[in-house]
């Protein structure tokens, strides 16, 4: 495979062309944070949380690959080119999500909008990747791909620093609290009000990010030979044949895909596994070790609402026990808006600086590394019992999210040939769904059956998984070309 040697970008082209990254991971960040915990204010059970997350995997799996496939064999020059259409229609469908998510009167409505909210970010998470690749030669990838890791800590810092301090300062104390009541006989959304104001700046972030990227940088057009080939495949094809063809093409990449990404693919299904698990348990966990809530409380909490709705006298004593939990689960979300917040800070701080350190070390041993911080962050976490403490963690946490965000995609980019590299960043991405699928679908029985019911226990479930992530990356260099550094 020959590549053509592109002129190198300046600090400030690349910089812009990542700043629509802000807006995506801002969505994601409130997703990773605060879709679960809203999950539970409308009433799901911590065990069904896997399920109810059914929508990122299906969609990532669904979405990212076609449109990828897509992309790579479009042109538009009137529209921004061939990726930058993708995000931008990404973009403002998942804003449009983001101002009606707090609006959840019910359950089932907010899952609803979480199936459009993450078809709308995967619209724009794989083109905006390939976009990345489009534009820069083998010499900056990996500098590329950790400025966009930078601004994937941003904008989920920024997410979760909102949830933090909106409810600082706008949560209503119990005291000031209306009839608890009369807000279920109503049936208004038990959605803190704070919340709103997360998900607006989200829905701003969103559109006003992407475009800037659009405005600012220029897709490279195809020459003459690939336009040519592009208008000769849309003349011979009917409608149905080209609606068809990214399936096709999606075929004949996995056939075709390079021994190092099967390897990558084994790593890949620990790391989003323990991940998933993550996202959706951290708060369960914290309502249960930092807060002392207990499976039975939140049971108990329930039937009090329940009763409220079915018009029943509420005592005083239960009236008083549903309000504390309701504002130490509020308090448990914004503190995982801090650690995440953490987190995401520290992956800004060092996203860069990996470069010159797997450059020096290689990007193999950089990750391994970074998977194994993660692990030990995941299985530390629980037996500590201080919220400030508990940002130590963090920071080993955020350490591999940096890695994770950016030194795979530079790896993989080395390796695939330039002309699919839209259907193969798909394919990546299906390395991450699938796993996220098999957890929706397995987890809930395993923390069930196998784990208590605690979500201690799932946060240590995760630990672990990381840890085997780390030892299966030590084989990434294997059946790598040999002139392709790792």
């Amino acid at each position: 495979m020959i590549k053509i040697k592109k002129p190198n970008l300046s600090f400030w082209q690349i910089w812009n062309m990542n700043v629509g990254f802000f807006g995506i991971q801002f969505s994601f960040g409130l997703q990773q944070t605060a879709i679960n915990p809203i999950f539970s204010f409308l009433g799901a059970d911590h065990g069904d949380l896997p399920l109810l997350n059914l929508a990122g995997p299906v969609t990532g799996l669904l979405i990212q690959p076609i449109i990828g496939a897509i992309s790579d064999k479009t042109w538009l020059p009137k529209w921004g080119g061939r990726r930058k259409p993708f995000f931008l229609i990404g973009a403002i469908f998942g804003s449009l999500c983001l101002l009606a998510f707090p609006f959840s009167s019910n359950l089932w409505f907010a899952v609803g909008l979480l199936w459009i909210l993450d078809a709308a970010n995967n619209t724009a998470m794989e083109p905006y990747r390939a976009f990345v690749g489009d534009k820069l030669n083998d010499d900056q990838l990996t500098f590329g791909y950790q400025m966009q890791s930078l601004f994937v800590g941003a904008g989920i810092t920024i997410a979760n620093f909102s949830l933090f301090l909106f409810q600082d300062w706008f949560s209503v104390p119990p005291a000031e609290t209306a009839s608890l009541c009369s807000t279920a006989t109503e049936t208004v959304s038990s959605i803190p009000k704070w919340v709103y104001y997360s998900f607006f700046l989200g829905a701003f972030a969103s559109v006003a990010t992407i475009a800037w990227s659009v405005w600012k940088t220029p897709e490279i057009p195809p020459s003459e030979e690939e336009l040519a080939t592009l208008k000769r495949e849309k003349e011979e094809h009917s409608f149905i044949q080209r609606v068809g063809e990214p399936f096709i093409e999606i075929g004949r990449a996995i056939k075709d895909m390079p021994k190092f990404m099967w390897k990558l693919a084994g790593v890949y299904f620990f790391q989003w596994y323990a991940l998933f698990v993550y996202w959706q348990f951290i708060t369960p966990m914290l309502r249960t070790s930092l807060y002392g809530l207990s499976n039975e409380d939140g049971d108990k909490f329930e039937g009090i609402m329940e009763s409220c709705k079915a018009g029943e006298t509420i005592g005083a004593v239960d009236v008083s026990f549903a309000q504390n939990y309701q504002l130490l689960s509020e308090q448990a979300l914004a503190q995982t808006g801090l650690m995440n917040g953490t987190y995401n800070l520290v992956t800004m701080l060092v996203a860069l600086a990996l470069v010159p350190i797997a450059k020096k070390y290689s990007s193999k041993a950089v990750y391994v590394v970074c998977l194994m911080l993660s692990g030990i962050a995941m299985l530390t976490m629980p037996g500590i019992t201080d919220k400030y403490l508990l940002l130590l963690p963090m920071v080993l946490f955020g350490i591999g999210w940096a890695a994770m965000m950016g030194i795979p995609y530079a790896m993989v980019s080395k390796v695939i040939p330039e002309d699919r590299r839209g259907v193969y960043m798909g394919i990546v991405n299906m390395m991450i769904v699938i796993p996220m699928l098999i957890q929706t679908v397995t987890f809930g029985p395993i923390i069930k059956n196998v784990l208590g019911n605690n979500p201690v226990n799932a946060i240590l479930f995760g630990g672990a998984f990381f840890i085997i992530a780390a030892v299966l990356a030590l084989r990434l260099n294997k059946h790598v070309p040999k002139n392709i550094e790792v």
